[in-house]
């Protein structure tokens, strides 16, 4: 089972071998690794350089953002199960792997959402991430943890769906995994722990960049899915109601997540 992994860079050098060295160390032996790199300034070419030999395709060019890069990158992917990962982010051991046999285990599968860790910025690991169900109606009250690190999918259901929306800065790969389960793609959650999710000041989820524009891909993305703008009071109590039935379904996220973060 051939696997392509489609990375993007842009001035994440203190990050990228870290990030490269998780993918080519995988140990599993049919991977296609493309890298996106939207000109960087940095160090990032030289790093890139380094493991040119590891890197089946290398695309250095502006683009119009991540999900423009995503796009270019999975135009040249020819693996059957898919994924990408962030120039800042990693791979644990032998995800790849588990992934395969996964797949190969379980052929009525699209998408394998697995789970992870929270690093700082010095790759200390904070807390376990663990995903929970995903629904479009979870996704779009705040019921679902996606961990994006450790997701896989298969070549089919991308390419159904046409791949990312390049208009969207702030959830694109949310965005990606809601268009799947509006085609009726089926997703399975595994607690095996797939990746690494890197928080830090120049990323938006440690910046809290990008605020604003998130709220407008959020709205953006609940009229898809209900046919109609949000109600403020009614949706922002049900948003509340979903996310702590979360906890109360996913008794192992609620362990994890506050009482022993080694799980």
């Amino acid at each position: 089972m051939k696997f392509s992994v489609v990375m993007i860079s842009f001035n994440q050098g203190q990050y990228l071998e870290e990030a490269v060295r998780s993918v080519v160390s995988q140990g599993y032996s049919n991977v296609e690794f493309i890298v996106v790199d939207a000109n960087s300034t940095d160090d990032s070419n030289k790093i890139l350089e380094k493991y040119r030999s590891s890197i089946d395709c290398l695309i250095i060019e502006s683009d119009y953002g991540p999900s423009d890069g995503l796009n270019k990158g999975f135009g040249r992917a020819s693996g059957e199960i898919l994924s990408f990962l962030n120039s800042d982010d990693a791979y644990a051991a032998g995800a790849i792997g588990f992934a395969a046999e996964y797949f190969e285990a379980n052929p009525e599968v699209d998408i394998l959402l697995g789970s992870g860790y929270f690093m700082d910025s010095a790759s200390n690991i904070l807390k376990p991430v663990i995903s929970t169900k995903f629904s479009p109606s979870l996704y779009i009250y705040g019921g679902v943890t996606l961990f994006q690190q450790g997701a896989f999918f298969r070549r089919e259901i991308f390419q159904r769906i046409g791949g990312f929306n390049i208009n969207n800065k702030t959830c694109w790969d949310g965005e990606l995994f809601l268009d799947m389960a509006l085609e009726g793609a089926r997703f399975e959650n595994v607690q095996k722990k797939l990746g690494y999710f890197r928080i830090h000041g120049g990323s938006i989820t440690g910046g809290g960049n990008l605020i604003d524009l998130y709220a407008v891909d959020a709205d953006r993305l609940f009229r898809r899915v209900k046919n109609r703008r949000r109600i403020f009071l009614f949706d922002h109590l049900l948003g509340f109601i979903v996310r702590a039935v979360k906890y109360v379904v996913n008794p192992k996220y609620l362990y994890c997540k506050y009482f022993d973060p080694r799980c």
